[in-house]
């Protein structure tokens, strides 16, 4: 393998690594804004999956070519130095609120999945996250390249045993009753303005880090498609569980319990690796940005932001996720519709 074809695959692991965090890995978003509508949550996953890697490509180049170390410098670009500003408050509580729901889910993951104390996972969490910000941008790098082509063997095992033909197709009284009012057809948009903010937080130093825009590119389609498979495959196995799955926390580990007990706990820690990934380059985009502004010590900011959610994430992880992700999601369309419009600036030779 060429050490550029090494590099791509990196991003794209990267990319997904960054969207594919409590939410995701758990099950819980992909159940809250696709499975919920039943087989046509599938069509939106589709449309998703377009978002994600148009929105990773431009992202990254764009950062490339302004040179941003910074998802606020992207922002002061897409917005202007006035609206700039307004849009990194918004991104700002964005990163730091889905910060609080992935040391909540890892957590819940301890609680519900193991019968360990609720506390002790985000007291680990905490600590594993300070140690990878030491490393910076590699750490992260090594991180998504270990995690996320072990999530893929795991869903690909999914996708043979628990996936067939009539669980595509399968949709109960409940989902029926929320395909009334066509929210299907925007949760899409809102799942990938969602992500926006915290793929911002990583994706904008990676595009600055790395020279070869073409490389970016690629990266940014390969993410987009390996996410979308990855939505797909997890969508249908939640959906041939309805409606019983929606109780649980982790509904994707539930519906791996059936496969032994090894294959439980190996997920587990798989879908922790991804809540942590998330983590981790959350943390990372909120110290870049504070010490852009102020001259506080990396790892002093970084245990502060880590302490802050903490204290949130008592709240629990699923009250967070089902009232905080629909929220940021809309406030994320604000940003998306910037990148839009938004052209790119000449080509640096």
């Amino acid at each position: 393998m060429s050490k550029k074809t090494r590099l791509i695959l990196q991003i794209a692991a990267t990319y997904i690594g960054t969207v594919v965090g409590a939410g995701f890995a758990s099950g819980q978003s992909i159940m809250q804004f696709f499975t919920i509508y039943g087989a046509i949550g599938g069509v939106g996953i589709f449309i998703a999956t377009l978002l994600f890697m148009w929105i990773g490509t431009k992202m990254m180049i764009l950062s490339h070519r302004i040179k941003a170390n910074s998802y606020q410098e992207l922002n002061n670009y897409l917005f202007g130095s006035f609206f700039g500003k307004v849009a990194n408050v918004l991104t700002f509580i964005i990163l730091f609120g889905v910060t609080s729901v992935m040391i909540s889910g890892a957590g819940s993951i301890f609680e519900e999945q193991l019968g360990l104390p609720y506390q002790l996972g985000i007291i680990i969490s905490i600590l594993l996250c300070f140690l990878v910000m030491t490393k910076e941008m590699n750490g992260i790098l090594i991180v998504n390249s270990l995690v996320v082509p072990m999530m893929l063997i795991f869903l690909i095992i999914i996708a043979t045993k628990v996936v067939g033909f009539e669980n595509i197709l399968h949709t109960t009284d409940l989902q029926r009753g929320h395909l009334q009012d066509f929210k299907w057809l925007i949760s899409p948009f809102a799942y990938a303005a969602l992500n926006f903010a915290f793929i911002q937080a990583v994706m904008v130093p990676l595009g600055n880090e790395v020279k070869d825009e073409n490389v970016l590119k690629w990266g940014g389609i390969w993410g987009g498609i390996g996410l979308g498979f990855m939505l797909l495959i997890s969508h249908f196995a939640i959906n041939s569980r309805m409606p019983e799955i929606v109780q649980f926390d982790i509904p994707m580990a539930e519906i791996i319990r059936s496969f032994g007990m090894p294959m439980h706990i190996l997920f587990l820690i798989v879908i922790y690796g991804e809540i942590f990934t998330t983590l981790v380059g959350n943390v990372f985009g909120i110290t870049r940005q504070i010490q852009s502004l102020y001259t506080f010590p990396k790892l002093g900011v970084a245990l502060f932001i880590l302490l802050s959610c903490f204290l949130i994430s008592q709240v629990g992880f699923s009250s967070l996720l089902y009232y905080l992700y629909p929220i940021f999601g809309y406030l994320g369309m604000i940003l998306l519709f910037f990148l839009v419009i938004k052209k790119y600036p000449k080509k640096i030779i």
